[in-house]
């Protein structure tokens, strides 16, 4: 047996927090390590010891083996957790840290290199049995093959795939995937399969130990995805006949038997509408979803792995699975603008009610561009599904999030979906629902009049004055006040009151019951509707943004000015940079001069892990490319100018 003291965890933001948290609570002392844009970060500041690790991008820091079994030594730790992501799937960096006379908190190195190939898997798979989908060649593919998914062989979490419905377009999708992959995992291997349409991603989590003990903790379902990362999981997976539960234990089991698996992995499963399951790879990690797992068994999987890496033995057969969980991934990000990650000031994160909530920020943390948008993951467990899926999405309504656009309320009408409330799960989910999930947001009026009289409203307790001139103090001259909120102008007008709330003026059915700096309390059609109001100002000298809260929605709402500013005036066709990002690719031979048709790519940009394309707004000439490749762009930059060709 190994007495661990000391665990440094190789990972930032919330796996880092959540790994803490249990070596905590074990009597393990912590040690962080972070780039330079982390070094406030709240994984940094929960550690008891944080190291440099000098740069921004993964590359140079989070990617650097060297850099982290070094920072481990100085700091005295005597393990490392990989978390998941980054390093957490490398054998040689596992190798290393044992050669360093370190604890690797993971499974060996032979079981990690057995599976980092996709390709190398699934022979290891066939030949223990386990169902599989049969390869496709690109090179000889027909119609008759499509359509077909393109997969890296060396990584995941959807980096490296592409969908492929028309073999005129396959060459080019394979050299996009292969760049991607390449660029994601130093490896450009791609292959191909058939793409199952409809299907299921099921998965079962394995824990092993030392001794043999191998054990299924039941199944999850992953199949509510955007661009191939997970947003929606629960266990266990719903609407599964028993003999296909029992059929996925048991390959999960042989899976892990066959590379001699220790400590905690997931194998995953593509599960087709006709119910035949097939393997598709086994993450050699701690997953992101494993917080729905610990619910329904009542476990801490990190405190078993740190329990197997120093050597005890698992009882024989796991705890029995009680009620349901399901998790949802709040990211900043746009899914009504093709997911656009967001960056800035997270002013406020707080999730109400009885959940889990897993994160890495706190409240006035700042969210970058060099790595995943994901603010948290909140997790609800309940006696039945469809009490979890109620409490999950209630808590998300309930939310207040200030600073940053995020997924919540799309994550709030998938809970709500009857496909998703009837548990009719495939992995197509956003591609057929995304219009009506994203389109009409709630109404901003009320949130409109409500930050009006919260902005008008005096400060309690301030002195007769200045109470008398917040309001203004002239009934027979009615004030206005202007928001903007999602491209929707509201203008809010009210008479003021010497003494009580002010009167509302053209809001038929609307009365104001009290008004406060922070809260509004309105009465509306006869129910009392209560509102609260923060403002924040994001950057200096811009308009400070509102924030309105209530039972009928979440709003951003930004004052407009009495007397607007001149527009900014950029070039016409200019091509602004949507986000701050990289430059990873630019069209073959693209340069100033050259005829572009409307809807061309023309550049792609990473942030935040995911590439977008940039395409040429009108058919024309590009008159001016800016842009070059390994370029860092702010937001806002100009890449590109195209110019419109003068119709006949």
């Amino acid at each position: 047996m190994t007495n661990l003291t000391s665990l440094l965890v190789a990972n930032r933001g919330e796996i880092a927090v959540r790994v803490f948290r249990t070596a905590r609570a074990l009597g393990l002392a912590t040690v962080a390590v972070h780039s330079d844009p982390d070094a406030d970060a709240l994984h940094v500041r929960e550690a008891d010891a944080a190291v440099r690790l000098p740069g921004a991008a993964p590359a140079d820091t989070y990617l650097r083996g060297d850099l982290v079994i070094a920072a481990a030594l100085a700091a005295g730790a005597d393990a490392v957790h990989p978390g998941y992501g980054f390093l957490s799937e490398n054998a040689g960096f596992a190798r290393d840290v044992a050669a360093a006379g370190l604890t690797w908190i993971g499974p060996p190195p032979e079981a990690i290199e057995a599976m980092a190939s996709k390709t190398r898997a699934k022979e290891l798979m066939r030949a223990a049995g386990v169902p599989l989908l049969d390869p496709v060649d690109p090179a000889s593919a027909t119609a008759a093959d499509l359509p077909l998914l393109l997969k890296a062989a060396a990584g995941g979490g959807g980096r490296g795939m592409r969908v492929v419905r028309d073999l005129d377009a396959l060459k080019e999708s394979l050299d996009a995937a292969s760049a991607e992959a390449a660029s994601a995992f130093g490896d450009g291997e791609v292959f191909a399969e058939p793409y199952v349409e409809r299907g299921r991603h099921v998965e079962v989590q394995i824990l092993a130990d030392s001794q043999g003990t191998v054990w299924a903790l039941g199944t999850r379902d992953c199949s509510l995805q955007r661009r191939h990362q997970k947003v929606i999981e629960e266990a266990p997976a719903p609407a599964l006949p028993e003999t296909l539960r029992t059929t996925l234990h048991e390959a999960a089991v042989a899976a892990a038997r066959a590379v001699s698996y220790q400590g905690a992995g997931t194998v995953e499963f593509l599960v087709a509408a006709d119910g035949r399951p097939y393997f598709l790879e086994m993450n050699t990690r701690l997953q992101v979803e494993h917080p729905v797992t610990e619910a329904v068994f009542g476990l801490d999987l990190v405190a078993l792995q740190l329990r197997i890496a120093e050597g005890a033995a698992l009882p024989l057969t796991p705890p029995e699975p009680a009620g349901h969980a399901v998790e949802a991934r709040l990211y900043a990000e746009d899914p009504a603008q093709d997911w656009r990650p967001q960056t800035g000031v997270l002013h406020t994160l707080a999730v109400p009610g009885e959940v889990r909530v897993d994160t890495g920020f706190a409240d006035g943390d700042t969210v970058g561009v060099h790595y995943d948008p994901m603010l948290a993951k909140v997790v609800a467990h309940a006696p039945t599904r469809a009490e979890a899926v109620r409490a999950l999405a209630h808590a998300l309504a309930g939310a207040r999030i200030h600073g940053l656009a995020t997924n919540r309320e799309l994550l709030v009408r998938s809970l709500r979906h009857p496909e998703f409330a009837e548990a009719r799960l495939d992995t197509g989910f956003y591609e057929r629902h995304l219009g009506s999930l994203t389109e009409g947001g709630p109404d901003a009026t009320l949130a409109a009049v409500a930050a009006a009289l919260a902005d008008a409203a005096p400060a309690p307790g301030a002195p007769l004055a200045t109470r008398l001139g917040g309001w203004r103090n002239l009934r027979s001259q009615p004030q206005t006040r202007r928001y903007s909120a999602a491209g929707t102008e509201y203008e809010v007008r009210y008479r003021p009151a010497r003494s009580g709330p002010p009167e509302l003026v053209d809001h038929p059915g609307v009365r104001v019951l009290a008004a406060e700096p922070e809260r509004v309390t309105l009465e509306v059609e006869g129910v009392r509707r209560m509102f609260h109001v923060k403002r924040k100002s994001n950057t200096e000298g811009a308009p400070a943004e509102t924030y309105v809260d209530s039972p009928l929605g979440a709003h951003t709402l930004t004052p407009v000015p009495r007397f607007a500013d001149p527009q900014d005036r950029t070039e016409p066709g200019s091509l602004l940079a949507p986000m701050p990002g990289t430059v990873v690719r630019v069209a073959e031979g693209l340069a100033p001069g050259d005829a572009v048709t409307a809807g061309q790519p023309l550049l792609w940009l990473e942030a935040m892990k995911m590439e977008h394309r940039i395409v040429s707004p009108a058919s024309g000439t590009l008159t001016a490319l800016h842009a070059t490749l390994g370029h860092q762009v702010e937001f806002g930059a100009l890449l590109a100018v195209v110019q419109e060709e003068t119709p006949a």
